[in-house]
């Protein structure tokens, strides 16, 4: 089978998909996805999901031109999980851990994390559960932030998800919360050329210890993010199939609609630098868009949502792509798994679309 069959494969069976970064095809117009470029460069219509795969495949690619290379996971060093503190709770215990997203000779790059156990968990493994991954805000308390202890009012989906019956993994991203993180000495090792790909990397050694736990069933874990974590969820989503339900709040719009395209604040240390060194702050220059991102998603459950008052991610933008990803949706019959509601709020997770957030992920989970 030839590299091309064997990803496409990959892709419709949703497996894990990691792709070397290398120069794909340039798409001018990121919004129009039902095209791809053949080996000649030509554009052609996506009339099948073996079109699509193979613009899925360019994707991933233009990701990886903005956010640098995803390292290989071909040998992983052990999570070596170490539990810090445990508290317990009236519905789940959670547990205070760190786990080795990498290692660098005798350096470990360990993660803090809190880890969520419903208390009513059946003895594993006659029955396992399912679980989410959740992926903080940017707050300096980190994944503090997402539990009801210490976290702010709307915020608290880590702690309210255990409490629904999920296995929760909320870790810290590189410079929140416990984990001190000196990007500097990232950039000059080399290994990696953005903070979001090292959050896609670790988030990805994330649901490896999801799918090492004995009472999570591997088949079912899902991602849930608030803003820094609403695009981190679908970040790591696109590089991930193991993710199998996707919920953004607050988390996205295309880059033309984000500040008027003024775009210098996704260009950041802990972000995407290339997008000013490489691509000057031109969002027209930019080799991917949230179009894209989205729809690589296709066809998981995927609910985003977008408060019509939000002034840091335009919701018209989120409009405009839901509607265009909506074609890539219906390309695999998933018209209903695209969901986008858009409450009459600020930049907020509010407790009724929350609510819908969570019996979404019910529906794709918990079957």
């Amino acid at each position: 089978m030839t590299r091309s069959a064997l990803l496409i494969a990959a892709i419709i069976s949703c497996s894990t998909v990691v792709l070397a970064a290398a120069d794909p095809p340039v798409y001018r117009d990121h919004q129009t996805l039902m095209v791809v470029r053949d080996d000649q460069g030509r554009e052609q219509p996506v009339r099948t999901k073996e079109d699509w795969a193979r613009r899925r495949e360019h994707i991933l690619l233009g990701m990886q031109q903005a956010m640098g290379p995803l390292p290989s996971r071909a040998k992983l060093p052990d999570l070596d999980v170490k539990v810090v503190a445990t508290l317990e709770r009236e519905t789940y215990t959670r547990l205070t851990i760190t786990f080795v997203a990498e290692k660098q000779g005798d350096t470990e790059d360990r993660v803090p994390a809190y880890l969520y156990l419903p208390r009513s968990r059946p003895e594993a493994p006659a029955k396992k559960l399912p679980s989410m991954l959740a992926l903080h805000q940017t707050h300096t308390l980190g994944k503090g932030d997402v539990d009801v202890e210490k976290g702010r009012t709307n915020r608290c989906y880590a702690s309210e998800l255990a409490t629904r019956g999920y296995v929760v993994l909320a870790p810290d991203y590189p410079s929140f919360g416990d984990y001190k993180f000196d990007f500097p000495a990232m950039y000059q090792a080399g290994r990696f050329a953005s903070g979001t790909m090292k959050g896609i990397f670790n988030h990805m050694r994330a649901v490896d210890l999801l799918q090492a736990r004995v009472e999570v069933d591997a088949d079912r874990i899902g991602v849930i993010g608030h803003s820094l974590g609403g695009h981190n969820a679908m970040f790591v989503a696109a590089f991930d199939d193991r993710l199998k339900v996707i919920v953004s709040s607050c988390g996205w719009t295309p880059f033309h609609d984000y500040y008027a395209g003024k775009i210098t604040g996704w260009t950041s240390d802990r972000y995407m630098p290339r997008l000013r060194t490489i691509y000057d702050l031109d969002a027209n220059k930019v080799p991917f868009d949230f179009y894209e991102v989205v729809a690589a998603l296709a066809p998981r459950p995927f609910f985003s949502n977008a408060p019509a008052g939000d002034d840091n991610f335009d919701v018209a933008g989120v409009k405009k792509a839901a509607k265009a990803a909506g074609e890539v949706y219906r390309l695999f019959d998933a018209d209903k798994a695209l969901v986008a509601e858009h409450p009459e709020s600020g930049h907020d997770f509010p407790p009724l679309v929350r609510e819908n957030a969570y019996r979404f992920i019910d529906a794709a989970l918990k079957k």
